[in-house]
């Protein structure tokens, strides 16, 4: 049996989420296990967490996180320098 390449969506159920699911399978082949994983389990976030995903949808291939989907999400410094937290 010839191996696979993993591919694990991790999603939140939202139409963005969707969209990310459908454009995946729209390009993954015979080659390809693709795998969508609810970020509303416990045990799938806490993976998401220890992997350093930030957002979803995130994409994860043969347990490396996509380069498109690393690096992204809410940052407090970003947030306050935008003015979080300070008065108008």
């Amino acid at each position: 049996m010839t191996p696979k390449r993993r591919v694990e969506i991790f999603s939140a159920g939202c139409p963005l989420c969707q969209d990310a699911v459908a454009m995946v399978d729209s390009i993954a082949s015979a080659a390809c296990e693709v795998t969508v994983l609810d970020m509303q389990d416990a045990e799938v976030s806490d993976r998401a967490k220890r992997l350093g995903i930030r957002s979803v949808p995130a994409v994860v291939i043969d347990g490396k996180v996509a380069d498109c989907c690393a690096g992204r999400g809410p940052d407090k410094a970003t947030l306050q320098a935008a003015g979080v937290g300070q008065p108008l």
